[in-house]
């Protein structure tokens, strides 16, 4: 049974990836043909062709490998300077360059003169390439709100899961107490498990977040709380509460990883319960995500280590680690085998697929050809020397030829070639693991 649902949460995530894939097309696919730009092909996935079908312009296709997608647009880039394809030569950089010319025009057929990519003004071009990773942030933000308001989170609520009977350092061991430790406020208080918090100092506890940061801004201070038993009769407790040290967090509330900080501390642990949060939570929560994973974009060159040693050397592999394909789809075949109700098993596989969309969309945005931010600076790039030529009063540059920068997209491919194999090696080897 659990070989069973393992697959059935791998193929419902390859299902979301696919459809994640063919949406992100979809927009490129739609502005073009908007535009006038002549589209021969949209494909989702790589290799073989395994269906296709003709509409129009048009061929309609899904391939072998569900491991991305693309449209083929006509004139991608600006002829040579002659005025064609620039002949051969020797240099293989040269070369290059002269390779992705040809191929944005092996299909030219009469006609199609007027309804090349790059005879379109550059705002276009920008809007052509940015509705495919707009169509993935649409569809992640989508999927969240879906999930925060709809499903429901996890997440901690001010009812007392358990007192421990002593105070100890976020450092130290909490199973039992140690030598000489004192009583914790709570206990002494007489808090008890069941126990949800009403108010704190005359103030109402709204959330677990509040609770916690009020609790940590009043160390050696007593405090009045206001409590429900499960019985629902409320109680009234005065606790003195003492200074401990505390496992420190930023200003989202998130905890940093091996930092603590002296604070306020009463002594219990919180339970947990499935929260519907609504639209301004839901928002603020997606804001937080995005940051998040701005700033672990920029730091995937320092994860390449930690790569390397957990795939290769027997290294742990870090909670924060990089995913990939493969890695991602293991995680969702293993979230339908978690003992949790099958709509929370549902939930989290869709938060998964809308964490793949917005990734997608942060990828994308990066200002590297072959993706689609390269073709957006590049164009950006002609609208401002064009604009720069018009107040100067000098003649118009023409065309940006995106063509020249084709070098550096091969590198920064095979970059990215090298960097998806390791973390591939990684998932395989010592994948990442949520239970």
């Amino acid at each position: 049974m659990t070989a069973l649902m393992t697959l059935l949460g791998i193929v419902i995530f390859v299902v979301g990836l696919l459809i994640s894939i063919a949406w992100h097309e979809l927009g490129h696919l739609s502005w073009a043909k908007i535009f006038g730009i002549r589209v021969p092909q949209y494909m989702v996935g790589f290799g073989p062709t395994v269906w296709s079908r003709k509409k129009g312009d048009t061929e309609y296709g899904i391939k072998a490998i569900p491991l991305g997608g693309y449209i083929r647009m006509i004139g991608m880039f600006p002829p040579g300077a002659d005025g064609r394809i620039t002949a051969r030569s020797t240099s293989p950089w040269r070369s290059m360059i002269e390779d992705a010319r040809e191929a944005s025009y092996e299909e030219l057929k009469p006609g199609d003169e007027h309804r090349l990519f790059y005879t379109r003004a550059p705002w276009k071009r920008v809007i052509v390439m940015f509705a495919g990773p707009f169509m993935n942030l649409i569809l992640s933000l989508a999927l969240f709100l879906t999930v925060f308001m709809g499903f429901g989170v996890s997440q901690q609520v001010p009812t007392v899961a358990s007192v421990p009977k002593c105070v100890v350092a976020a450092d130290q061991p909490t199973d039992s107490c140690p030598k000489g430790a004192p009583l914790s406020p709570a206990a002494k208080a007489g808090l008890r498990p069941g126990d949800t918090f009403v108010s704190f100092n005359g103030r109402p506890v709204s959330s677990f977040d509040q609770l916690q940061q009020d609790i940590r801004n009043a160390p050696g201070r007593s405090v009045t709380l206001v409590v429900a038993g499960k019985d629902g009769v409320q109680r009234t407790l005065h606790p003195t509460l003492v200074s401990n040290k505390l496992a420190a967090m930023d200003g989202n509330g998130n905890y940093l990883p091996g930092k603590t900080v002296e604070a306020g501390f009463l002594g219990f642990s919180p339970a947990s319960d499935i929260v519907q949060l609504g639209f301004g939570q839901s928002v603020s929560r997606m804001t937080d995500m995005a940051e998040t994973g701005v700033k672990s974009l920029v730091a995937l060159p320092s994860k390449i280590p930690g790569l390397w040693n957990a795939a290769f050397n027997g290294g742990r592999r870090a909670e924060d680690s990089p995913v990939g394909v493969v890695g991602a789809a293991r995680v969702g075949g293993e979230v339908f085998t978690l003992h949790i109700p099958a709509s929370q098993r549902l939930a989290v596989m869709v938060q998964l697929v809308a964490g793949f969309n917005l990734s997608l969309f942060l990828f994308n945005m990066l200002p590297l050809l072959p993706l689609d931010g390269g073709h957006i600076a590049g164009a950006l790039w002609e609208a401002l020397r064009r604009k720069a030529s018009r107040v100067f009063r000098r003649p118009d540059p023409g065309p940006f030829d995106v063509a020249k920068l084709m070098p550096v997209a091969y590198v920064v491919a095979g970059v990215f070639v090298c960097f998806t194999l390791l973390v591939l090696a990684a998932d395989l080897i010592n994948p990442v693991k949520i239970s």
